[in-house]
């Protein structure tokens, strides 16, 4: 194994502080009854999330032959999907479970930080970190930041049960910035992309998750790509025309659960005398007619297209868009370039702002070819059914390989995302009905 230079060690040190600080900044707001529920099979309870985020530490630590020992607890109910670890307790069950108790949880979670953090210091000392243990540390470091978004999906389902609008998730950090663009004087268009050989995944030197690898020739048609995602008033045109009552626009297994589930509009969206209004992370409000639209299905994005005689883009032609920049000949790592997301660039976790921004607000976060928000404030759907690239290898069995059957692909991020998690190459990844997740999406045309 090649050995790597100490300084890498300072870097997954400050991340690793910095992701477990992220993560109790949003814990720390729930109170104990809140933090044991779980309101939904696709979630978890706050208090599993803390706790299963801290034993994927652990087992790194085990891995390398660190004696956990009596700061470990009972873990039998954190692990629920790696049967390598035998015992499972069921996703569905998590909250039938409210152990480890949230006193437990957190004292286990700074005793396995002070004993990870003292691996990280004898790797240091002894520049023993090799690239095999640099990339399982990345990783559990990005698993954190993954389960941050999730509590955030939970936080939003947990709260929006009740009718009170002050009965709410209060975050301890919230900004908000007034749009640099007006969204009332945006129009929807289209940004034409040229066709041919696009190499497609991740292409840097630094951390991606095994799936966005190994890089990979695939042709596309000319197409246009919408400039901006789509947005709640576009999506209430849909509605209003009858989008939820017209088999014609829905493929099967989506007319089905309309009928079954009586879907009329977006998750949490209800109708208040002639209005929509949604209760989110600011409290019941009127649905904002230019941010975009949130909590839709698969079905119900593809249905839009439809219904608008648009589709959705593949994986590659959504990347294509974000990516490619004509003028250097090259990939970049972002929309923007390859610099890490700023304030000015994109709606991220770190962002606070706890919702999606109206379209227009990130001028200096479009892409080349003129396309904005690509990163942040949604992820977006694509048509792609998320398959493992040619040549893929795992590099951390169960962890992306096993999912690779009846799930969409996502792009992009959402204002929930972790700025150190997302690029242009990350592959998200649900099953086509699920609304939970912070989900939008823009629409494609063929130039054939």
């Amino acid at each position: 194994m090649t050995q790597l230079i100490t300084s890498n060690v300072k870097k997954l040190r400050l991340d690793f502080l910095n992701v477990r600080n992220t993560s109790s900044l949003i814990f720390e707001p729930i109170s104990i009854e809140d933090a044991v529920m779980q309101s939904d099979p696709f979630g978890s309870t706050p208090n599993w999330h803390i706790a299963h985020v801290t034993w994927f530490f652990q087992k790194i630590l085990e891995k390398y032959k660190q004696d956990v020992g009596k700061n470990s607890i009972n873990t039998d109910y954190l692990n629920s999907y790696y049967q390598r670890y035998r015992k499972l307790l069921p996703k569905p069950d998590r909250g039938k479970f409210p152990r480890p108790r949230v006193s437990e949880t957190l004292k286990y979670r700074s005793l396995i930080e002070d004993m990870f953090l003292k691996f990280l210091d004898y790797i240091e000392k002894n520049n023993s970190l090799v690239r095999n243990l640099a990339y399982d540390i990345e990783l559990a470091n990005q698993h954190e930041m993954q389960h941050q978004e999730l509590l955030v999906y939970d936080l939003q389902h947990y709260f929006q049960r009740f009718e009170d609008p002050k009965d709410n998730y209060e975050p301890k950090i919230t900004k908000k910035t007034k749009p640099m663009i007006d969204g009332a004087d945006i129009e929807q268009d289209m940004v034409r992309i040229s066709g041919g050989i696009y190499e497609l995944g991740f292409s840097g030197d630094d951390f991606c998750y095994d799936n966005e690898i190994p890089e990979h020739k695939t042709y596309l048609n000319p197409y246009q790509i919408d400039r901006y995602p789509v947005t709640n008033r576009e999506f209430i045109d849909f509605i209003d025309s009858g989008g939820y009552q017209d088999y014609r626009f829905w493929l099967s297994d989506g007319w089905d659960l309309v009928k079954e589930k009586e879907w009329k509009a977006p998750l949490y969206w209800q109708k208040i005398d002639r209005d929509w209004y949604k209760k989110d992370f600011g409290g019941l409000n009127k649905v904002q007619p230019n941010e975009p639209v949130t909590n839709v299905s698969y079905y119900e994005a593809d249905a839009y297209s439809k219904w608008v005689g648009k589709r959705l883009p593949t994986e590659a032609e959504w990347e294509k868009a974000a990516s490619w920049n004509e003028d250097l000949k090259r990939k970049t790592m972002y929309p923007w370039g390859d610099h890490l997301p700023l304030d000015i660039n994109a709606n991220l976790l770190e962002s606070w702002k706890w919702a999606p921004t109206p379209i227009g607000s990130y001028p200096q976060g479009r892409s080349h070819y003129g396309c904005h928000q690509m990163i942040g404030d949604v992820w977006e759907w694509t048509s792609s059914e998320y398959v493992l690239y040619p040549g893929f290898s795992s590099k951390f069995s169960e962890y992306t390989d096993k999912w690779a059957i009846n799930q969409k692909v996502l792009r992009g991020g959402s204002f929930a995302t972790p700025r150190l998690q997302i690029r242009n190459s990350y592959r998200n990844y649900f099953k086509p009905h699920e609304r939970i997740p912070f989900s939008g999406f823009r629409c494609v045309r063929d130039l054939l």
